[in-house]
């Protein structure tokens, strides 16, 4: 019975080490996530903390391309705005994560706006070039690019590529996700898209980062 008990201690704790390691690097079995968010629905606060950790280091690297000073401030006002709304929402993780960058993006708008120096911002254009081909290469650039490889190179990309690029690879968001954050169709994504993996591509060959 010892022997059993001592078992049962030694996989729950083996259990809890692989949830938090999991967390830490963003990854999370989708039925932990499931828990997580029903329990922070209710106010549980290991929910909470669950759902905090998988997605706020993503969100930092977000917030300060866009507002390195005051990227904290900005986190810090994401979140109170997703608690409020945390006990009406009714979508799973995946939409939680669309929900948090969407409510992020807004807080940036915000921010622009009350600077002293505003940023100016550059629309994606739907209209010209359409991007019907894809490379293996282009989609596997993506998906292999380290979130601080994309940090290091993304800087000097025009605006609108810049932001797709790290809605897509920081956020982890869809194609239709980033779409609807940014109030475009899911075809000009495509092309800013294909456009900002292109141009990092090439960056990424003349400075030799690893990704």
């Amino acid at each position: 019975m010892a022997a059993e008990t001592a078992n049962r201690k030694r996989s729950r704790k083996a259990g809890r080490l692989s949830i938090r390691a999991g967390i830490e690097n963003s990854i999370l079995p989708p039925e932990e996530l499931s828990q997580a968010l029903a329990g922070a629905r209710q106010g549980d606060e290991d929910g909470i903390r669950v759902l905090y950790r998988w997605l706020n280091p993503r969100l930092l690297r977000y917030l300060r391309h866009h507002a390195a000073a005051v990227a904290e401030d900005l986190a810090s006002e994401v979140w109170m705005a997703v608690a409020r709304g945390l006990a009406g929402f009714d979508g799973g993780a995946i939409e939680l994560r669309a929900f948090v960058f969407t409510v992020a993006r807004r807080r940036i708008v915000d921010h622009r706006r009350l600077c002293a120096r505003q940023l100016p911002t550059v629309p994606i254009e739907e209209a010209g070039e359409q991007a019907t081909l894809y490379s293996a290469e282009d989609l596997s650039l993506e998906w292999q690019m380290t979130q601080r490889a994309v940090e290091m190179l993304v800087h000097d990309l025009p605006a609108e590529q810049a932001e797709v690029v790290l809605l897509r690879v920081l956020g982890d968001l869809s194609v239709a996700e980033v779409a609807v954050i940014l109030g475009k169709t899911p075809g000009a994504v495509r092309v800013a898209q294909h456009r900002g993996l292109r141009r990092l591509s090439r960056k990424k060959d003349e400075s030799g980062v690893t990704i």
